[in-house]
């Protein structure tokens, strides 16, 4: 019996302790809390591409509106690199106030081209800001009228036809370079300089079809210059209504886009992290904002930061095979 009364008073002294610390750890926690600096105090600075790129535009759409949010100034601060704005987020101080906006292919770029940090490791995931399909066009002479008739052609003609890409490495070439792996067919990738050259020789007849964004290539197939047979998101778009996905036209499970997204260094605490998130999802529920992105070929999106870690995770996966495959580098 003396033995069984000492074990039960040690188990009545074990609980009692653990609600003690418990109690002290939720004290202590709530201490922290209460006494965090209040964010933000000062401007919040927000590094992304070149004066004019599509990175540049996009981020000053949404940077007054999220001013106006925070209570401070957020500030664009430009760096032509693709990959000095990623180096100096990187290498901030993680206290929430030095941001990145970055578009395309970020989360792969370290598979395209040598990169001075590791998108994955090095930062906090924020939110996707926009999504963009790629609209699948073709010259009107070329006889497919679905995706699943392009992929037919594709197969009686190796290598007969050709597509226009803008850029090695770029989002529409590897949303091509996909296209080919999942339907098993060998179209020539044509290398233009610019978006421009390349539309002139798709309607012009020198080139079969695009991977194109829905700015540059809809006016074309709205004035019948240009054949539209499906867009590559998973979802129908706003930006395109009515017109099918390559997945339900043809190519099951196909999907590809380019995202703009914000990123913040990689200690930069949670709670800051999900504030974040949360204004910029106010901000492009907007009617306005949308209205503005919807206009440039962007559909808002506003996700939350494990939407955007998985965006990135299957990103890397889906297209690290075909970067590896077709051998594709961007240096």
């Amino acid at each position: 019996m003396k033995q069984l009364f000492r074990i039960a008073k040690q188990s009545i002294f074990t609980g009692v302790m653990c609600l003690i610390n418990a109690a002290a750890s939720a004290q202590t926690s709530a201490t922290a809390t209460a006494t965090a600096p209040p964010y933000p105090a000062k401007p919040v600075r927000v590094v992304t591409g070149g004066v004019g790129g599509s990175s540049d535009i996009s981020v000053r759409i949404i940077a007054p509106g999220l001013s106006s949010s925070l209570g401070q100034q957020v500030i664009v601060d430009n760096r032509s690199s693709s990959l000095i704005p990623g180096e100096i987020v990187a290498r901030a101080y993680p206290d929430g106030y030095t941001l990145l906006f970055a578009g395309g292919v970020f989360a792969i770029a370290p598979l395209l081209q040598k990169s001075p940090y590791d998108p994955v490791r090095e930062f906090a995931p924020i939110t996707i800001v926009t999504n963009s399909p790629h609209i699948v066009v073709v010259n009107p002479a070329v006889a497919a009228q679905s995706v699943k008739e392009l992929i037919a052609l594709a197969r009686s003609k190796p290598g007969t036809l050709n597509y226009a890409g803008v850029g090695i490495g770029a989002s529409s070439h590897l949303a091509a370079e996909l296209f080919k792996s999942m339907a098993g067919v060998d179209i020539v990738h044509v290398n233009y300089k610019s978006g421009g050259a390349a539309i002139n020789d798709l309607i012009g007849g020198q080139i079969e079809l695009q991977f194109g964004t829905s700015s540059s290539v809809m006016a074309h197939v709205k004035s019948g210059k240009l054949r539209a047979l499906a867009h590559t998101g998973a979802q129908p778009s706003a930006l395109v209504p009515g017109l099918a996905t390559v997945a339900a036209s043809g190519l099951p499970g196909y999907e590809s886009g380019t995202i703009f997204s914000m990123y913040a260094p990689a200690a930069v605490p949670e709670r800051l992290i999900m504030l974040l998130s949360r204004e910029i999802a106010r901000v492009l529920s907007t009617s306005n904002i949308r209205e503005q992105f919807l206009s440039l070929g962007a559909e808002p999106v506003g996700s939350t930061p494990a939407q955007l870690a998985a965006a990135m995770k299957s990103e890397i996966t889906k297209l690290g095979k075909v970067i590896k495959d077709a051998g594709i580098r961007a240096d």
